[in-house]
Order: structure tokens, then C-alpha cells, then sequence
């Protein structure tokens, strides 16, 4: 079994792709206006639009409703992130913080509310068990 992708479901695709191009650097890939793909080297984040969600089954994801998912992406130097980001991105929920296993993390919300985590790891074990 392959870990493929993490779909995000949102009532505007386009603000959406907009926003995760500019935050990761990557272009997105679209199938149609109601759905895009950002393919990074070790995962996809695709985006859907909620006009997509009734081919899967009526009513069961809804947009913008997410409090428990976190997206990850691993980045060479989180300061240097939160350094280009800041006045682009809206809410950042907290400002680059060494966590205790070892990573600095940078947490704050796409445009939908989402969380997002850059994250570098700093710690001997946490670079180890990164090491590309």
C-alpha cells in the first residue's frame, strides 16, 4: 500500500491552489476547475472543490470545518519561511518554535482554516530520522 495524497475540500478552489502555490513554491497541476494537485517530491496535496464531494457520498466532508488534521511539510529553515511569509499569510498561530522531539515548527491556517505546520528538524535524532 502507497500513502498517495491528503484531499482538502473548500468552497474555492482557486484561493485555495493560489494560496499552497505560493506558500510551498510548487504549481499546481488541474484536472479540472474543481480540482488541482500539488505533487511534491514525498506527497500530494490535492484540492477539491465541495461539488466534488457528492461523487464520493452526499454530505460527507464539508469545507472549512477542519480541527484535527494538521498539514506537515518539511522545509530547510522554517525561520527563513516564516520570514517570506510573513505579510502573506493571515494567521499564524504561532511564531517558529523548537518543539520538544526535536523539531522547529512554524503553525498557522490556509485561508480555510487548516492547519499547517513547517517544520525543520534541529536535533541530532530529529535530522537523523529526517535525512534526505
Amino acid at each position: 500500500m502507497d500513502f498517495v495524497s491528503v484531499r482538502v475540500i473548500t468552497g474555492d478552489v482557486a484561493r485555495l491552489v493560489d494560496f499552497y502555490e505560493h506558500v510551498t513554491g510548487v504549481r499546481a497541476n488541474w484536472s479540472t476547475e474543481d480540482f488541482a494537485e500539488l505533487r511534491i517530491a514525498s506527497a500530494t496535496l490535492a484540492i477539491g472543490s465541495t461539488r466534488t464531494v457528492p461523487l464520493f457520498a452526499p454530505g460527507s466532508a464539508r469545507p472549512a470545518d477542519n480541527h484535527s488534521v494538521i498539514l506537515e511539510f518539511l522545509v530547510d529553515d522554517v525561520d527563513s519561511m516564516h520570514r517570506n511569509l510573513t505579510g502573506f499569510v493571515a494567521d499564524f498561530v504561532n511564531e517558529p518554535t523548537t518543539m520538544p522531539w526535536g523539531n522547529r515548527s512554524l503553525l498557522f491556517r490556509d485561508p480555510d482554516g487548516n492547519l499547517v505546520n513547517f517544520f525543520t528538524p534541529v536535533t541530532p535524532a530529529a535530522v537523523e530520522k529526517y535525512a534526505r
